[in-house]
């Protein structure tokens, strides 16, 4: 069974920063095209950046261009989430999604492993 796991959320203020992290158990992250989403309480989730499983271009949405970066550490299994100068309207849940094709992928339908989610906070 496969375990995305989010880590790294919690309070911060508004200007401030936080990364996310992103690991899984019995995958290799690596080999999987890997999202960033998240959900604000009462809207639908949305894609906040996302990146093939090659090297290659990656997307952010236009709200958090130029204020979050993902990157990937293969060596650790990992794929973080640094978000920096961090807005009120950033407040959500945050999730780590791995899809198996090897494209770049917007949508959360294209997406098979999920994580249980990790809560921003961020106070003005």
């Amino acid at each position: 069974q496969v375990h995305v796991v989010e880590s790294g959320g919690g309070l911060v203020q508004a200007g401030g920063s936080l990364r996310l992290s992103c690991t899984a158990s019995t995958i290799t992250l690596e080999y999987y095209a890997i999202g960033w989403f998240r959900q604000a309480q009462g809207k639908e989730r949305e894609v906040v950046a996302c990146m093939p499983s090659a090297v290659g271009q990656t997307y952010y949405a236009s709200a958090i261009k130029d204020r979050f970066t993902i990157e990937r550490d293969n060596n650790k299994n990992t794929v973080t989430l640094q978000m920096n100068s961090l807005k009120p309207e950033d407040m959500a849940v945050y999730y780590c999604a791995a899809s198996d094709g090897p494209l770049l992928y917007k949508v959360p339908n294209r997406y098979i492993y999920w994580g249980q989610g990790t809560q921003v906070t961020v106070s003005s």
